[in-house]
């Protein structure tokens, strides 16, 4: 049978409670912030309550939420997401995040390859999309290696810091 959730370095799993502070420390990193849509800090109450109220069901909750572990020593890499699941059109947007020690390992591109497996080969999804940054190289790399496409420019759609950034929207059409 086909491990869907299981790599050569890294595995996929469900939310535990004792990710609380893990996910405390990522969803309040400011850094973050830019390609997150929030603006605000999380509290641990806020996260305690996301993670037991959760049905880690995508048709249910119309997200799901999966922690990249580093198989090796078992501790969390990041996180990946699936958002705005659309059951009747068969479509979800992916997030990824890994935590900076993390980054540079190759976790990232296995994490999306496993998710797309997932979403393609077992719940017959149609398509996945993804925006990212126009100056974000690194993440249009990580997307395109995994065969998402680009299919749209959209102009100064995230305020930054700085100012606004222009966002790439990628597709995976299966």
């Amino acid at each position: 049978m086909k491990q869907y959730f299981t790599g050569e370095h890294i595995c996929l799993r469900a939310v535990e409670p004792e990710d609380l502070q893990v996910m405390y420390e990522m969803e309040n990193d400011p850094s973050m912030w830019d390609v997150s849509n929030f603006s605000v800090p999380y509290s641990k109450y806020v996260l305690r309550q996301y993670i037991e109220n959760s049905q880690y069901d995508l048709f249910a909750d119309k997200q799901l939420r999966l922690m990249v572990v580093e198989r090796q020593t078992g501790r969390v890499a990041g996180t990946l997401d699936v958002s705005d699941f659309a059951p009747m059109h068969c479509r979800g947007d992916v997030g990824i995040a890994l935590r900076s020690d993390f980054r540079g390992k190759g976790y990232a591109r296995e994490a999306l390859q496993l998710l797309c497996d997932y979403c393609f080969g077992f719940l017959h999804m149609k398509q996945l999309t993804a925006h990212v940054g126009a100056g974000n190289e690194a993440s249009l790399q990580l997307f395109r290696s995994c065969g998402f496409v680009p299919c749209g420019h959209l102009k100064e759609w995230w305020r930054m810091e700085d100012g606004y950034v222009d966002v790439v929207l990628l597709q995976k059409v299966q």
